[in-house]
């Protein structure tokens, strides 16, 4: 389920879901719809239910997990057919579980697999006779039809889980074979070499570096200050629109905000208008007026990159300042332009990309591993 990922809001409060396709039996014809499965517990099946309504609605046969012969079957507007030899791969109480271990994966909570790895590391730390009832118990928790996924393995599937978990002597869940003493030895073996696996990948460095930061994010909010900026404002001077002088083509621009938006249009009076604005805002609204210089919807990232190296270069201090920030992520607001700032959905937060790209560039020629 997690592949089909989904959401609905709630009060103001995004709910996650995720979906599977599933039949709804509707007086005696079956309909392909997707079932939604949400982390607070709700599951849409042409209607929210909770999980014990919905385990109702399993065992009536309103949620299909068995399909009849020659019987109409339809995706709405799509197409419709009947069944000839239907085959289904789950029991309601497979699909039931599934649903759980979703609503489990949702909230971050450990599912019926990963409780069971759990009671496997924990026997192999203390092999007593009833960890391993406990490690069975575990392993039958999982659903039927996921249990040879368990381990992740697809060329020994779940047989080491089901020899640990039975024991010398006992019988395999599936197919009954007696458990030996070789067998058993062999699945020791198993989870031996998948502990020193897991050890290696924990201990491994990527070679490509981390995927995620170690800092904490930075959010750059949008502020107004209508008696001027502080003396010392924070992480804020890293945004575009403080007051910091920068020489670009010869020419003095008062921030980085203004140098772009002069540059934006190529009529020279509208450049200087907006050049000699008495504040940001009144350079924007002029801005908005000025015709735009050809291509510029195309060129104007390359052109911010340009102006914020050139902040970065030009005051040092700056440059400190946004390195301090390490590898977090950098979220701009912007009260003007979902393409530059974080807003929302539609948010590109392209300036605040656009620092963490010149917060790399300046830490590589700070340790002398500049691309040039």
């Amino acid at each position: 389920m997690s592949a089909h990922p989904t959401y609905r809001h709630v009060d103001g409060e995004r709910i996650p879901g995720t979906t599977r396709h599933a039949f709804i039996r509707n007086g005696s014809d079956y309909y392909l719809t997707d079932l939604i499965v949400y982390a607070d517990g709700l599951i849409d099946c042409w209607g929210l239910v909770g999980l014990a309504e919905f385990e109702e609605k399993l065992r009536s046969g309103w949620v299909a997990t068995t399909l009849e012969q020659g019987a109409r079957a339809s995706v709405h507007h799509v197409a419709a057919w009947k069944f000839d030899e239907p085959q289904s791969w789950v029991t309601p109480d497979m699909l039931l579980g599934e649903v759980r271990d979703t609503i489990d994966e949702l909230n971050g909570r450990p599912d019926s697999t990963g409780r069971c790895l759990a009671a496997v590391d924990t026997y192999l730390a203390d092999p007593t006779d009833e960890r391993q009832w406990q490690l069975l118990d575990a392993y039958l928790a999982i659903p039927e039809h996921l249990r040879h996924y368990a381990l992740g393995d697809m060329d020994n599937k779940d047989w080491p889980l089901q020899v640990l978990a039975v024991g010398v002597g006992g019988r395999m869940p599936r197919g009954d074979e007696a458990v030996t003493e070789k067998m058993y030895a062999a699945a020791l073996a198993y989870f031996a070499r998948q502990r020193e696996l897991r050890t290696e990948h924990e201990t491994r460095t990527e070679a490509f570096g981390p995927v995620e930061p170690s800092a904490p994010a930075v959010s750059l909010a949008h502020r107004v200050f209508p008696k001027g900026w502080p003396d010392d404002p924070g992480l804020l001077a890293l945004r575009n629109e403080y007051p910091c002088p920068i020489q670009v083509r010869g020419i003095e621009y008062p921030d980085v905000d203004r140098a772009y938006l002069a540059l934006s249009t190529g009529d020279e009076t509208g450049h200087r208008a907006v050049l000699m604005a008495e504040s940001n805002y009144a350079a924007k609204r002029m801005a908005e007026t000025a015709p735009r210089r050809p291509g510029w919807e195309q060129a104007r990232l390359a052109v911010m990159a340009q102006l914020m190296r050139a902040k970065y270069a030009q005051h040092p201090a700056l440059a400190e300042l946004l390195l301090s920030t390490r590898d977090a992520k950098i979220l701009y607001s912007s009260a003007d332009s979902a393409y530059w700032g974080e807003a929302g959905p539609r948010g590109r937060n392209w300036a605040g990309r656009l620092l963490e790209l010149i917060r790399g560039e300046l830490a590589a020629d700070a340790a002398g591993i500049g691309a040039t």
